[in-house]
């Protein structure tokens, strides 16, 4: 991991409890950020990393709800910022992928998905873009595929693509309150996300592809997130591609 950069401020991570979002939230509470851990199902998950971070010193709660559901976010807005005086960074890295060509996908899986990540990605945004001190800093979660467009991602990147045109407008609309609006698109990476998606010659294809010779590691991710975060503040309105290089 990088030297911390960002100044202390107070995060929420959607999707913490595990993958991505475990990892910002690591990162950005070694950065000295209060972070809140946001859970869907895995509550368990996000009480031991908010062990694990107050443990190591930091300020961190978790706080539950689903991401679509604008009235639990609001309350766990509240809950933030009861706990730690007001909110400073979003970070919406709670998703969905279910993969399969779009002659055959199942339009119940869409919906699913596009309520994850889609409609649950405009809620925080909302939430955010009306409660954010000045200063502060929306981070969205994308995916490379949205460029390298591979069979069976096309529902996938459809709700990707989504977020990063949000992403591009909600900056312009947030102009003169000093509030930075971006997307990181990763490429591959090792977490359940993605190694439960994809079978071992997609692995080895996508691998031997990236320059850096490596999948992408969370903490990869997490150092983007962090930039952002922090002094990242002449970046925005930007879709940022962390992916090794790969085309």
């Amino acid at each position: 991991m990088s030297e911390p950069t960002s100044t202390a401020r107070v995060a929420l991570v959607t999707g913490a409890s595990g993958g991505i979002g475990r990892a910002v939230a690591r990162r950005l509470a070694a950065d000295g950020d209060a972070v809140a851990v946001h859970y869907s199902g895995n509550r368990g998950a996000a009480e031991k990393l908010v062990a694990e971070l107050t443990e190591a010193g930091g300020r961190a709660i978790a706080v539950g709800g689903d991401v679509a559901d604008e009235t639990a976010m609001a309350t766990a807005f509240d809950a933030v910022e009861s706990e730690f005086g007001g909110l400073d960074v979003v970070v919406n890295s709670a998703g969905i992928m279910l993969l399969g060509r779009v002659a055959d996908f199942d339009l119940a899986d869409l919906d699913r998905m596009h309520r994850t990540n889609i409609r649950g990605t405009f809620v925080l945004s909302q939430l955010a873009a009306r409660r954010l001190r000045p200063g502060g800093a929306i981070i969205n979660l994308s995916t490379s595929q949205v460029r390298i467009q591979s069979p069976t991602y096309g529902a996938y990147i459809a709700s990707k693509a989504a977020v990063e045109g949000l992403t591009l407008v909600l900056a312009r609309e947030l102009g003169g309150r000093d509030i930075t609006v971006n997307t990181v698109a990763p490429g591959p990476v090792e977490t359940p996300l993605f190694l439960n998606g994809a079978n071992q010659a997609t692995i080895d294809r996508l691998t031997q592809n990236t320059p850096l010779g490596r999948l992408g590691r969370p903490t990869d991710v997490a150092d983007v997130v962090s930039f952002l975060a922090g002094p990242g503040r002449w970046v925005n309105g930007q879709v940022l591609y962390a992916n090794g290089g790969i085309a």
